[in-house]
């Protein structure tokens, strides 16, 4: 496995365009051992070899003037000897083969020497994983070996029980015996492990800062994807102003920070809440126009609504939606309810519900229903109504909860026919009215004084919801009280028992208050307390002595009438 990813360095690092060095036969040729036909050659002729390449091509390139009938005519007239020449001719041949073998021999030489051998990996990597962290420097200077740069890079991939300090350790201390080896492609291997750990060593982390930091003043040797790293490094181990310092020190390495350089930064500066340091960076963001990804995206619109700066999370949507940068949906949705949330940003929020088309707007319920609770909450029901006959017309689908909302808002308004005719739009739709949105119109009855509207409403709530909840019939027996219909408010009272649901303290009370206040009838009131202490409730003070002053009030009068008689 490191052998091939060792072997994928060289490659890359070899694809750099070169301009071709000079070929130099006498320096490749001495480089391998002579070949034993050549020397015979050699050692049987005083004349000098002539150039291989000029012999294959002198008879091409020979001129007209040189016909071949004179050729022969030298040949006739040699020595005697023409048949050694032959016979040395062939071995020149031969030997020419020779050294073709010779070059292939030696690139074939170079390519092994550019690769790690196993024995070597195996060697450097059993010191540094059996040696402790403080006395790796001297263990490496101790070794007898030549460091180089696959070598180290083997090393560092295969390195499996190693922490972070021994391989910076490791990086550092071959350095010194081959300076070479700090090349930027090993210290993303390091960084890269590192940054992928479960747990980081903060002294690591900055230890391999400070060794970015004295790479990066040769400009080139580091590049925005390391610098990226450390910054992650930083972000996880919480160390916001440590993150910041590396983004400000890309420039000075001639480096360009892309996206995800400024979305790293903004993340860790929001792991302290430095909301104030995270917008600066954003807005270089924003100017330099580098976006990293729609998700990373929607993360920073999401921090900066977190972070109460929702108006400069809504500049950061529009400027990545004007880079064709997509957030995801459930981003959008977080935008509109902050902006919903806010009377200030209530006008923009409504005009971000346009952005939903197609499937999204199929799932945008809860952006639609954020906007209508806020113009309700604003008693601006009038454009509430308007967006939800929008979802019931277009989409998407409202729920209860959102009807509720407006027929809430209508019935403080008054406006008791409307909100009744949501109802028959629910049913319509296929959904019921819950117990809240008939409590809710009952109580807007009661407060109009439509006392007998809000009981009928009571009545057909049972039809749909056998058992209603104690606010219901708190509104009606608040309702009686307040029209001084004592009797119909017990009567309420007794159903409500009857539907299993015991009255609590605040029902008694203003039934007490009413009968001695509005009836004069302090017999009734005191049975309602004897019921009430067999509940296990107690009175109030101030409402027990309003009893017993009612009741000391109407003996006096009795026995002023008898005396007068």
């Amino acid at each position: 496995m490191w052998r091939s990813r060792a072997r994928a360095l060289l490659l890359m690092r070899s694809s750099t365009p070169k301009s071709p060095p000079q070929p130099n036969p006498l320096r490749t040729l001495t480089r391998a051992p002579p070949p034993r036909l050549l020397s015979r050659f050699l050692s049987s002729s005083p004349e000098a070899l002539p150039d291989a390449s000029f012999a294959s091509s002198s008879s091409e390139t020979l001129p007209d003037a040189y016909p071949s009938s004179s050729y022969d005519a030298v040949s006739a007239s040699a020595d005697p000897t023409e048949d050694g020449e032959e016979n040395l001719a062939a071995l020149w041949e031969e030997d020419a083969d020779d050294a073709d073998d010779i070059f292939i021999s030696t690139a074939s030489s170079d390519t092994a020497d550019a690769e790690a051998s196993d024995e070597e990996v195996a060697r450097v990597r059993a010191v540094v994983e059996s040696t402790p962290e403080d006395q790796i420097p001297s263990a490496i200077a101790d070794m007898v070996v030549d460091f180089t740069e696959p070598l180290l890079a083997a090393v560092l991939l295969s390195a499996k029980n190693c922490s972070g300090k021994k391989l910076l350790l490791l990086f550092k201390s071959a350095g010194k015996n081959n300076p070479d080896v700090k090349s930027l492609a090993n210290l993303e291997i390091i960084a890269g492990k590192l940054a992928d750990s479960n747990e980081i060593d903060k002294m690591d982390a900055y230890m391999l800062w400070d060794m970015v930091k004295e790479m990066g003043s040769v400009p080139g040797s580091v590049n925005t994807q390391l610098l990226n790293r450390v910054i992650s490094m930083f972000w996880k181990l919480e160390k916001s102003k440590a993150a910041l310092e590396v983004l400000d020190k890309l420039s000075e390495f001639g480096c360009t920070p892309d996206g995800d350089s400024y979305y790293l930064v903004i993340q860790a500066a929001g792991k302290k809440a430095m909301v104030g340091a995270a917008w600066d960076v954003c807005e270089k963001m924003v100017g330099s126009g580098c976006f990293p990804d729609g998700k990373k995206t929607g993360e920073i619109v999401t921090f900066f609504c977190k972070g109460k700066k929702v108006k400069e999370a809504h500049s950061v949507y529009l400027a990545a939606k004007e880079k064709k940068v997509q957030i995801p949906t459930s981003a959008l949705d977080f935008l509109v309810g902050a902006l919903a949330r806010n009377d200030e940003t209530m006008s923009t929020a409504v005009e971000l519900l346009e952005e939903y088309k197609g499937k999204s707007l199929k799932h945008a319920g809860k952006s639609f229903a954020a906007v209508i609770h806020g113009l309700c909450r604003m008693e601006n029901v009038k454009d509430a109504k308007k967006l939800l006959m929008r979802m019931v017309n277009l989409g998407p689908a409202p729920g209860s909860a959102v009807f509720n909302f407006v027929i809430t808002g209508l019935s403080k308004e008054g406006e008791m026919e409307e909100a009744k005719g949501l109802i028959r739009v629910m049913e319509s739709r296929g959904l019921h009215p819950d117990i809240y949105t008939y409590s809710v119109i009952m109580s807007g009855y009661t407060k109009g004084g439509m006392i007998d509207e809000a009981h009928s409403l009571l009545r057909e709530a049972k039809k749909i919801h056998p058992k209603l909840s104690r606010v219901t019939y708190h509104i009606l027996i608040r309702g009686y009280c307040k029209m001084e219909e004592s009797e119909k408010a017990l009567e309420c009272l007794k159903e409500m028992k009857e539907d299993g649901l015991l009255p609590n303290m605040d029902e008694y009370n203003k039934l007490i208050q009413s009968l001695c206040l509005r009836a004069m009838d302090w017999r009734t009131a005191e049975k309602l307390l004897e019921e009430m202490e067999g509940s296990g409730l107690r009175l109030k003070g101030i409402t027990r002595s309003l009893v017993i002053a009612v009741k000391e009030l109407e003996m006096e009068e009795a026995s002023k009438d008898s005396q007068e008689a």
